[in-house]
Formats: structure tokens, sequence, C-alpha cells
């Protein structure tokens, strides 16, 4: 239709919603499906958080906020911050959006300008390359391997920068291979960054899953010039349950910041308001939901990682953060979509096809469910790679 704008009709619908919707039709039809796709904790949001927002309606609290949020809340989130990340911001510095989803699209568009170049490690999650594209700006696919547990190098991103090149996107721990970069690893790639002033975009949405002897570290602590370069992603979605709630934030340079509450302020004003005290709370109140989420979600892991390494014609490197698998089928000899596609109708197993990610060869299992629907899903696995 030629009244649709190019910046949209270039977008990729989302794969993974696609296959998430198909398998809760098949589920409202009365059929048994084992869903390892899913990309949320299954856990109810915690008691004290849902108690704040509703305490926050009951006071009335459901008019417009300062589009950047409240500042109690802002506040929070630099003292958070500086605390965990070592990282020190003004909370003028702190801007609170609708999810780290919206807050990573927020950065793109305040930086990138038509016909920058972005760098994005491949595998990717599946909404990057869309937001550099909606922004005008160049998607730079740079592909990663599993020997290296999917973590792009410095001599990669020397190689595929350009003088076009704006900006580098990072996340980590990673979706979808549950990568997590080392301290030193995160300073020699600021160091290429540093060498041609290239604006880091950091999505931490994940940092409070990170297992065994793997430490989340933020590339903007590492050292002053990084802390100017670095926009810093993050949200309460994952470590808290509350994806419904869309609440995330970005920590950045004071003009970028700036830059984005001004376009927040003509896009979609403040986030939901009672969701912002949902927020305050979980970062204010002490509770032990985080670290009992973080050991029953590692023994998932656990459970899942022993279960691939004993099945055929794949393989899988430990994840170290985050709570995803993604799974190299290029043994098996069939494209993701349509492997993913016999897994659901045949075996009624959802899982979400790496072509999504940018690798055709690999499919992405997630621990977020029972250890029941884990045992049953991955056996049933086992048995379309036996049979392939």
């Amino acid at each position: 239709m030629d009244s649709i704008s190019s910046r949209i009709t270039n977008v990729t619908p989302s794969l993974t919603l696609n296959i998430t919707n198909q398998a809760k039709a098949m589920k409202a039809r009365g059929e048994e499906v084992y869903g390892l796709a899913g990309g949320e904790p299954e856990m109810d949001t915690p008691d004290f958080i849902k108690e704040a927002g509703i305490k926050a309606l009951q006071e009335g609290k459901t008019k417009y906020t300062p589009a950047a949020g409240i500042p109690e809340l802002r506040e929070a989130i630099a003292n958070k911050l500086k605390a965990e990340n070592n990282i020190e911001y003004d909370p003028r510095q702190i801007i609170v959006g609708n999810g780290a989803k919206h807050s990573c699209m927020s950065a793109i568009m305040a930086v990138v300008e038509e016909g920058d170049e972005v760098i994005i490690p491949s595998p990717y999650w599946l909404s990057y390359p869309e937001m550099v594209r909606i922004a005008g700006g160049v998607p730079v696919l740079v592909e990663t391997t599993e020997a290296n547990n999917w973590k792009i190098t410095p001599e990669q991103f020397e190689e595929n920068m350009t003088g076009l090149t704006k900006m580098i996107i990072l996340n980590s721990p990673g979706n979808p291979t549950g990568a997590v970069y080392t301290a030193d690893e995160l300073k020699a790639l600021g160091e290429v960054a540093l060498y041609e002033d290239i604006i880091i975009l950091s999505d931490e949405i994940y940092e409070k899953l990170v297992y065994g002897e793997a430490k989340h570290v933020s590339i903007a602590s590492i050292s002053k010039e990084l802390y100017d370069l670095t926009i810093t992603v993050g949200g309460f979605s994952k470590a808290y349950s509350m994806t419904g709630w869309r609440l995330g934030y970005i920590a950045a340079p004071k003009a970028i910041a700036e830059a984005i509450s001004s376009m927040q302020g003509h896009t979609t004003s403040n986030p939901c308001t009672f969701s912002q005290y949902g927020g305050l709370a979980a970062l204010t109140v002490e509770n032990s939901f985080v670290d009992d989420l973080k050991a029953e979600y590692d023994m998932r892991r656990q459970f899942m990682l022993n279960k691939l390494k004993s099945i055929p014609n794949i393989s899988v490197t430990e994840p170290e953060g985050a709570f995803y698998f993604l799974v190299n089928t290029t043994q098996l000899g069939i494209k993701s979509v349509n492997l993913c596609d016999k897994l659901l109708t045949r075996y009624r197993v959802a899982a979400i096809p790496g072509i999504a990610f940018g690798n055709d060869n690999s499919i992405r299992l997630s621990y977020c469910t029972t250890l029941d629907v884990l045992n049953e899903g991955l056996t049933r696995f086992e048995e379309f790679c036996r049979s392939h």
C-alpha cells in the first residue's frame, strides 16, 4: 500500500510473537503444548510490588508525571546504579521509559541519523536491527561464533567499522545466547569504540540473572571515557517478573538524556504512573525475590544443559546469564523455521527459530517454565533430533 512509509514496510514482524501466538492458539483448542519459547519469567510479580502499585492507585496516583519519570524513582535508579554497577549518575541523567525495549528505541532515535551505521553482534535480540532501520540507520550485522561463546571480538568490531559507524549495541547478558562479557572483554571493545568516538548502547536488562563464576560488568563503569560514550539500558521485566508493567530506564550522558527526555515528552509522555511506584518498591523494599528467582533459574539451567548435552546431532555452549540456550542445529540439516514448525505441529514443543536472531542454523530454547514442562519438552526434542 503506497500510503505506508518505507521505514515501516521494511520492518520484519516479530517471529517470537508469531510462534508464541501459534502455541497459545493450540492451547486454546485444548492441545497440550510444551512451551520452551518464553521470554518472560512464568512467576507472578511479587506481592510487595503489586501492593505498591495498588496503593498508588488507591492514593489517586493516576495522573501525569514528569515525562522522564517520578523524581523518587529516578533517584532510586541512580542509587542502584552507583551501589550495584559502580556508575554514578545524577537523577536528571535517568530517563524512565515504557520498558527496556522502548528505552533502547529511544536511545537509538536520539543518536542515529539517516544513513548512520550501527554494529550489532549476531546472534542478536531480534528487535535491534528493526529499531535501527526505523531510525533511518543501517544495521551492520557481525557474525560471532559458538567457539567464541557468541561474543564479538575487538578485531571484528574494528574490521566492520567505517566512517559511517555511529553506534555499537552490546547486550550482556545476551538474548538469545546467554553470553556474558567479562570486564577485560568489555575494556578491549571499549578501546575500539574510543578510537572513533562510537556510541555504545549497553542493554543490561538481564544483569541480575548471571550464574556460576560469571560477573555482570557495566561497560560505563570501566573508565570515565567510556562512561561519556555509553547509554546504559535496564529495567524491571526480567528480574522482578514485571513484563506487563512496561517499565525500563536509560542512564546516559547529560546531553543525550536531555534529548531523550524531550523526545519522550512528544511521543509517549511519562511511563504508566502506578507502574513507577511498583518499580520504586522493587528497588527500595528489602526482599529475596531476585535471589530466589536466580537460584531457581540456575537449577533449571543446569537441568537443561545436562539434557541437551545428551541429545545427538546438536551442540550447545553453556550460557552464563539470562534464561536461554542457543542450540546449534547445523547437523540436523533443517533450517530453523521449518525445524520449529515441525517441533510444534508434530511434537507439540514450542521453540524460537534462530533466523529471528540472525542464525538460521540454531533455535532458542528457554527455561522459563516448570521442570515438568522442561523435562517433557526436551524429551520430545530429543526424539525429534534422533529421528533426523
